[in-house]
């Protein structure tokens, strides 16, 4: 399979992903509205979510793809075999002690991410108890992650990619029928969510199973002392847990961010951080699509360019990823500033859902897009770093990053209040992915290939064309009216988005940019 189409297999499962999800948010949004218990609900539900991204699907993954590729292509299936193994046996003691402690210290924890919740203590005893119940996701999810770095590094990308999908079918699920039932028992339908987020868990954990046995590569957990001992004493994990210092250091500083940026959010209106939730489940969809599809297809094949020694892969595959992340995000980043307000309006304008959230929600959602280009390309330039099993450099780059943000919300919160925060964000990636690129151009691995001006200045007059289509979509058409008519604002988004894409590769193809390339690859 090529890069291309594994990429684009993945951006299509994704895709499922998110709008699955999307269905996830409008059902929440229509049935709890942007209330005290949906900001309980949504703190408690970002405690394992951070940690997912801290340890599964951030420093684990860093470093573990880069150690597995580099085995299986230097000591073989076998050695590699008995590497997952040990890897498992280790993790698997870690998160069983991680969520023993978690569910015991989820005041604190809940107290740390959003001490503003204790405006309303029942909003903050709420949190907490969803907390304790949806705490073992992060040992499912982090499982998932081993799973998903074994299947990828095989080429085997679909499953990893379309797992997300179970737990926003089982969130779905727990809004449309288990909330009613909640209620008809006499208990807040809100916890109906946590029951789904556990669920939707034990079901991605579930179907990577067969996968990984249909390979070969089941790990085989040991569950003496013995084992752990002798797990922890094996090279290849001693490796992976060096590297996941600084890279834990790495993710932590983003996270770290993210965490500030919450507890600055529930000091603010009520409201404000479910705004900043549904705003960031939107910017997902671009970033998800394109920056994770590259990301998870090209740290395992930069890793292994890396260890052949191969620099003119190495180099060119980074160079195809840049060149399609700029093809794709700034036309996105385009549409996010000029057509928020419809975007948000027709995905989330129903039931408790007011008019005022729709407005602050589009605030937060062009302070996201402004650094989309930022955020997905960062997705292409850490893996390669990481597949030199350099962590190091990206972390201290975040170190700086994390400061220059906060420095921006002194400045931007009094000014915009939430949507501060996610301007903040947005520069905050900018800067990173600059630096980043930055270092590799300076080491010389990365080499641009001949024709990167012309392309973009291809790209920004596309976008430029774009943009003007937009602005006029955006105010020559009625898109808060919701009564009697959500079909046909859906039809009608469908319609202007797809004219949208049409227009810009449309313009594309007039100036001269050969798609094709993109493919071939």
């Amino acid at each position: 399979m090529s890069l291309f189409k594994a990429a684009s297999l993945i951006s299509l499962l994704t895709l499922a992903s998110r709008i699955t999800g999307l269905v996830r948010e409008l059902l929440m949004a229509s049935a709890f509205g942007a209330s005290a218990m949906t900001d309980a609900f949504n703190v408690a539900f970002r405690i394992p979510n951070l940690l997912r991204r801290l340890f599964a699907e951030g420093a684990f993954s860093q470093a573990f793809v880069p150690v597995l590729a580099a085995a299986k292509e230097q000591e073989g299936e076998a050695a590699t075999r008995a590497m997952i193994d040990q890897i498992a046996t280790v993790l698997a003691w870690a998160l069983t002690a991680t969520c023993v402690l978690g569910v015991a210290a989820a005041p604190i924890l809940v107290w740390g991410l959003a001490a503003g919740l204790k405006q309303d203590p029942a909003g903050f005893e709420a949190a907490v108890f969803m907390t304790r119940w949806m705490f073992p996701y992060i040992a499912f999810m982090s499982m998932v992650a081993l799973a998903a770095g074994i299947l990828n590094t095989w080429k085997r990308f679909a499953v990893p990619a379309a797992t997300p999908v179970l737990l926003n079918v089982a969130m779905i699920a727990a809004a449309w029928w288990g909330a009613p039932w909640f209620a008809s028992l006499g208990v807040n339908p809100i916890y109906a969510m946590a029951a789904g987020v556990l669920v939707g868990g034990a079901l991605q954990l579930g179907v990577q199973i067969p996968a990984l046995h249909a390979l070969g590569l089941l790990p085989r957990v040991g569950w003496r002392w013995g084992a752990l001992r002798d797990a922890w004493r094996h090279p290849g994990t001693r490796r992976v847990t060096t590297l996941m210092l600084p890279a834990l250091l790495g993710v932590s500083v983003a996270q770290v961010s993210l965490l500030i940026n919450t507890q600055i959010a529930s000091h603010l209106r009520t409201g404000s951080v479910s705004w900043l939730s549904y705003a960031d489940r939107l910017m997902e969809f671009p970033t998800a699509l394109l920056g994770v599809a590259l990301g998870v297809v090209l740290l395992p094949q930069l890793a292994a360019a890396k260890a052949k020694s191969d620099t003119e892969r190495y180099s060119g595959l980074l160079d195809w990823g840049l060149r399609l992340v700029v093809l794709l995000a700034v036309p996105s980043a385009v549409a996010l500033l000029t057509f928020a307000h419809p975007l948000v309006a027709v995905l989330y304008h129903y039931g408790a859902f007011s008019d005022a959230d729709v407005r602050q929600t589009a605030l937060a959602l062009m302070g996201y897009g402004l650094g989309l280009l930022g955020l997905i390309a960062i997705k292409v330039l850490a893996p390669g770093y990481y597949a030199s099993q350099d962590i190091r450099t990206p972390v201290k780059i975040a170190v700086v990053v994390l400061l220059f943000t906060q420095a921006m919300n002194v400045v931007f919160v009094p000014w915009l209040a939430h949507a501060g925060l996610a301007l903040s964000i947005g520069l905050g990636a900018l800067l990173n992915a600059t630096w980043l690129l930055l270092g590799l151009l300076r080491r010389g691995t990365y080499r641009p290939a001949p024709g990167w001006w012309r392309f973009v200045l291809q790209v920004v007059a596309a976008s430029a064309v774009l943009a003007i289509y937009l602005l006029w979509a955006s105010s020559g058409l009625s898109w808060l009216d919701g009564a009697g008519r959500a079909w046909a604002r859906v039809l009608q988004l469908l319609l202007v988005l797809g004219g949208a894409a049409t227009l810009y590769f449309v313009v594309l193809l007039l100036g001269g940019v050969k798609l094709r390339e993109f493919v071939r690859k």
